[in-house]
Order: C-alpha cells, then sequence, then structure tokens
C-alpha cells in the first residue's frame, strides 16, 4: 500500500513539475511560472516549446604550438687583427666587423673600448674612430636592440694604439 502511495505521490510531483502557468497583470504584461497565480491559467508544454541545446564539440586539430626559434647571431671584428699594433698620432683608425645572419630591422651595432660605448649605435659595421689615446685597448662589438637588450657580442679584440711622442720628434744620432 505504501509502494502505491509512493509511486501515486512521485507522478504527482512530476506532473507539477511540468506545469507552467501564465496570466496577464493589471498593465497587460504577460507573466510565466510554476507557481499558480489569481487569474493563472494552466499551458500544456508540447516538445516544440522546449528548448534542446547541443553543443558541438570542436575536432582537434593536429597543431604543433610554434615557439620562436631564437637566432644565434655571429659577430667578429675583422680589422684590426688581434694584438695589431695602430700608429696613428692623432689616435684615428677604423675598426671593421662582419655579423651572420643579417640582423633585423631596428638592431644596431656598437663599439665598447675598454667596457665602454665610445661611438654611437649604429647599422654600419664599420666603426671610424678618432681622439683615442694611446696605449692597450680591448675592442668589442655589440649588436643590440632598441629597448638594449644585447642579442650578440663579438669576442674581445686587443690592440695597442701608439703615438709619438708629446715631448717631440725623436732626435736623430751622429
Amino acid at each position: 500500500m505504501r509502494l502505491i502511495i509512493l509511486i501515486g505521490l512521485l507522478l504527482l510531483s512530476a506532473q507539477s513539475l511540468a506545469t507552467v502557468y501564465r496570466w496577464v497583470d493589471e498593465n497587460g504584461k504577460v507573466h510565466y511560472s510554476d507557481e499558480p497565480k489569481n487569474n493563472a491559467e494552466a499551458i500544456d508544454l508540447n516538445e516544440n516549446t522546449q528548448n534542446n541545446i547541443t553543443i558541438n564539440i570542436p575536432k582537434k586539430l593536429n597543431v604543433t604550438p610554434t615557439t620562436e626559434t631564437q637566432i644565434n647571431y655571429t659577430i667578429s671584428i675583422t680589422s684590426p687583427q688581434q694584438e695589431a699594433t695602430v700608429r696613428d698620432n692623432n689616435g684615428n683608425f677604423t675598426v671593421s666587423a662582419s655579423v651572420a645572419p643579417e640582423l633585423p630591422q631596428g638592431v644596431l651595432l656598437t663599439l665598447l673600448i675598454d667596457g665602454v660605448i665610445i661611438a654611437q649605435p649604429q647599422v654600419s659595421p664599420v666603426f671610424q674612430l678618432t681622439g683615442i689615446n694611446r696605449g692597450e685597448h680591448s675592442l668589442v662589438v655589440n649588436a643590440v636592440t632598441q629597448s638594449g637588450k644585447v642579442l650578440a657580442s663579438s669576442s674581445p679584440r686587443k690592440i695597442f694604439l701608439h703615438q709619438a711622442s708629446v715631448f717631440g720628434p725623436a732626435k736623430k744620432s751622429k
């Protein structure tokens, strides 16, 4: 007996869950609810009024994620040679470098002498220097982005700059 009452209650509750009530208020606005109100009439819902949503799951594509490959640039100083002696009374000489592969647009070359940037950053790998003091110097060429990041550096190149004495010309021996 209890089983029959339980089944009857379940059927009654299932039917009440599916019941939708419709009524119109004093402003003419139509309302719907699952609870009965004054002047509400029960509406039978057929399958055409029910919302069914289907989600199409996209197929997986065999796409490998692209990672930026880092390009290794190589810079080498081609002139003057390692431990070369440069003779110029005014301290003028040229530093040439080679870069491979070609640098992207916006990347500039800087020349450091003894760890100090001596010339304005430039696109050309040829640096014309003037007024460098005599003595031993270490040269390094860097490829630098506009944000200051160094992409590549040459190996240090040691040179010797000779100038005539500041005390005058050498005397000839007799």
